[in-house]
């Protein structure tokens, strides 16, 4: 891939600027690029609506960016049980009409995926190498939009992350915070292992993996592709609600329960740990160990 010109700021497509991801990409994205942070709502650029496909082929057109960046995302795990159309295109049939109209340009997109893809059967961390079976829409969703993009032969990367929380947005962090404010005793499920990851490190690296593409220092055609791409370590929900707690100095008490007592209608995956080691010897980065991450960030909700 071609560098950029070394006088030329490039312009970078953020979609799904509001999330979690994307509201920290947007701050780490701009000591990379002029960053046009697109949104359902347009809250700070172009408002998009993913459902509409014309719009997504404008959008793209009249930015005419350098490297699209795909935080957006149907997200709703139980909600997708029963909206499986609108998951299907949010998730995937959006992000393969991306990656056409990206590859007749040559333009590299980077777009987030999801632990949920597996089983959890398998019983070891996941690598890319391993077969896909999801549990629940959501999951299928997300495989369909990896597969479309892979498919449609545009410059890509994307990263299979996990467990995402942080400062913004609906998350588990912020919902157990709420409850230890809120309640005497929760119960909490304690039989699904998983690496939490927080927001701001994946913008941070991705940041730092796109500056290089666009530099030409990394060849998406060579190393383009899937990674695997969250915290390090592993932890049960409960365990991180435990960690959550302490950091909180909440009162709460915390019951650990299993799976088949938390009703709910998407099933999810009991060991969905994901192995970095590909990410890592390619780049040479590495996403650190989760209590660190938590740590930090409850500096930042600390102010």
């Amino acid at each position: 891939m071609t560098a950029y010109l070394a006088n030329k700021r490039p312009k970078l497509l953020l979609i799904g600027a509001n999330g979690q991801v994307g509201w920290e990409l947007r701050r780490t994205l701009a000591s990379v690029g002029e960053v046009i942070a697109a949104s359902l709502e347009g809250e700070y650029g172009p408002a998009i609506d993913l459902l509409d496909a014309a719009a997504l082929a404008q959008l793209i057109e009249t930015t005419q960016p350098d490297a699209l960046i795909n935080a957006a995302a149907y997200t709703a795990v139980d909600k997708a049980e029963s909206d499986r159309a609108t998951a299907q295109r949010l998730n995937a049939d959006a992000v393969g009409e991306m990656g056409a109209l990206l590859a007749q340009r040559g333009t590299p997109i980077i777009h987030y995926s999801t632990d949920f893809v597996f089983s959890g059967h398998l019983g070891r961390p996941y690598t890319e190498a391993d077969t896909p079976d999801p549990l629940n829409v959501y999951g299928e969703t997300k495989l369909n939009g990896e597969r479309a993009l892979l498919d449609s032969g545009a410059p890509a990367l994307i990263f299979r992350t996990s467990w995402v929380y942080g400062a913004r947005g609906a998350n588990f962090l912020l919902t157990m915070r709420r409850l230890f404010q809120e309640r005497d005793e929760l119960r909490v499920v304690d039989d699904q292992i998983g690496s939490p990851t927080w927001s701001r490190m994946l913008a941070e690296i991705t940041a730092q993996v796109l500056y290089r593409v666009l530099r030409g220092e990394v060849d998406l055609a060579q190393v383009g592709g899937l990674y695997h791409l969250s915290g390090s370590g592993q932890v049960s929900w409960y365990e991180f609600a435990q960690a959550i707690r302490e950091a909180s100095g909440a009162q709460t008490h915390l019951i650990p329960i299993p799976s088949s007592e938390y009703q709910a209608p998407a099933t999810r995956p009991t060991f969905s740990v994901l192995n970095n080691q590909r990410f890592q010897e390619t780049f040479g980065l590495a996403m650190p160990d989760w209590r660190l991450s938590l740590a930090q960030c409850f500096e930042e909700l600390r102010g």
